[in-house]
């Protein structure tokens, strides 16, 4: 086709799905039904748009169909009258209405080896690619490294035989959810967006506009790539900076959140950041590691992102070593010890313990032939080497039956106090007991 009837089809393709953007006609699909894609589904719909999600997981299609919730901070009171003609779910393609705009939020995960794992991103786009027609815009919301879209995915999108900003418009736009956070949600979070060219970034803005508050449009999708990478690579590395105070001040004798405290009381240049027993959840133990990949492609070396992993990864054997010194000093053994782990989520209060450094402390204490119990309020089961570990009861009676309790996350459910009163020693990794006023002499801190 000449280039000038090609120039007017795509501006044809333009208008005609901003038209159905600006009176709500648009279809759109969420690729993806977790912890990204259920809450930007629901939002688009309380905007008026109709929704179908798809998930290859039948258990999470079928119960969004059915109108029930596998999220902890998504009630299903939240999105079950939506179902009526806004909202529904699938766990096929095949089953998808005409779609105006596809929406990929699928997993990026790291693979055995640190590399990025581009699968599930590269199995969606394939899919799509089957059906992808004239005039459909795609947008990727998957964390991934920078040049992702138009080198990995753009080719698997064109070989529909469409070709991107002329039939079909392609754009990125990081995720930035942070599951139970109440203050910032999808609508109220700027959502920052590139596109693969002036036509697909202009359409990408339009439909996003219809339900998020502020847009941040940016040059292109490689910078929109960036940004998110950025993001959670900053927080890795002032994790790790305020993990090595946290050793260094336990060496001097000093109490680091009593230095933070005093810290954070400044009005201008610091921004709060606390130790802990490791990092967790799906972004910060990865994102790094995508960075220092696409880093090592150009042959650039990140030595300051690649010691903040280390540092961050070192935590858990820290933890280890701290509570078999407490345990020594209080005459017993490690091996021949009873270790309650309080808190198996990755952060405060949340329902999941992907990547969670709790985890990593259990493997360790159990390789110590320690005998290792977990209780979390929000998560009765956890899949630890392949064996299902279940929570205990948080009873005094139970807590008693322990040589030591190490607490490796907040969690608002329990009562810190009743935990330290009937605990022997209390290794305290979060500061969960900074409320607690009897038997402080038990409370170790990090």
């Amino acid at each position: 086709m000449p280039n000038r009837a090609r120039r007017i089809q795509s501006k044809s393709h333009k208008e005609d799905l901003l038209r159905k953007i600006w009176d709500k006609s648009a279809v759109s699909c969420v690729v993806g039904l977790g912890y990204v894609g259920l809450p930007l589904a629901i939002e688009q719909a309380r905007a008026g748009f109709k929704v179908v999600g798809v998930d290859t997981n039948e258990f999470r299609a079928k119960m969004v169909q059915s109108g029930k919730s596998y999220l902890h901070d998504i009630p299903a009171e939240s999105f079950q009258s939506l179902l009526k003609d806004k909202l529904s779910a699938t766990a096929s393609y095949e089953n998808l209405p005409e779609v105006d705009i596809f929406i990929v939020t699928v997993p990026t995960p790291l693979s055995k080896s640190l590399s990025p794992d581009l699968s599930f991103l590269h199995r969606a786009c394939e899919q799509i690619a089957t059906i992808l027609k004239p005039g459909q815009l795609v947008c990727i919301e998957s964390t991934t490294y920078p040049g992702t879209t138009e080198q990995e995915l753009l080719p698997i999108l064109e070989k529909s035989g469409l070709k991107v900003e002329e039939d079909f418009f392609l754009a990125y736009s990081p995720e930035r959810v942070d599951p139970g956070n109440k203050k910032f949600t999808v609508k109220n979070t700027p959502k920052v967006v590139g596109g693969l060219g002036t036509e697909s970034l202009e359409i990408a803005v339009a439909y996003y506009s219809q339900f998020i508050d502020t847009i941040v449009s940016v040059s292109s999708a490689w910078v929109a790539e960036m940004v998110k990478i950025y993001e959670n690579t900053y927080r890795s590395v002032n994790i790790a900076l305020v993990n090595e105070m946290a050793m260094l001040s336990k060496e001097m004798g000093l109490n680091i959140w009593e230095i933070l405290d005093a810290a954070f009381s400044k009005p201008f240049g610091i921004l709060p950041f606390y130790p802990g027993p490791g990092v967790g959840g799906h972004c910060i133990p990865l994102d790094p590691h995508y960075l220092e990949w696409k880093a090592r492609a150009i042959n650039f070396n990140t030595e300051f992102i690649t010691l903040a992993g280390k540092i961050n990864r070192h935590m858990p054997s820290y933890v280890v070593g701290r509570l078999r010194e407490l345990l020594d000093r209080a005459g017993n053994a490690l091996s021949q010890s009873r270790i309650l782990v309080l808190g198996v989520a990755y952060k405060k209060d949340a329902d999941e313990s992907r990547e969670a450094p709790a985890l990593d402390i259990i493997t360790k204490l159990q390789a110590a032939r320690a005998d290792v119990s977990y209780y979390d309020s929000r998560i009765p089961e956890v899949l630890h080497l392949e064996q299902p570990l279940r929570s205990i009861e948080l009873t005094p009676k139970n807590i008693q039956t322990f040589d030591a309790i190490v607490i490796t996350n907040e969690d608002s459910n329990v009562d810190y106090s009743a935990v330290v009163t009937n605990g022997k020693i209390v290794f305290d990794t979060r500061n969960a007991t900074r409320g607690v006023k009897a038997h402080r002499h038990k409370i170790t801190l990090l």
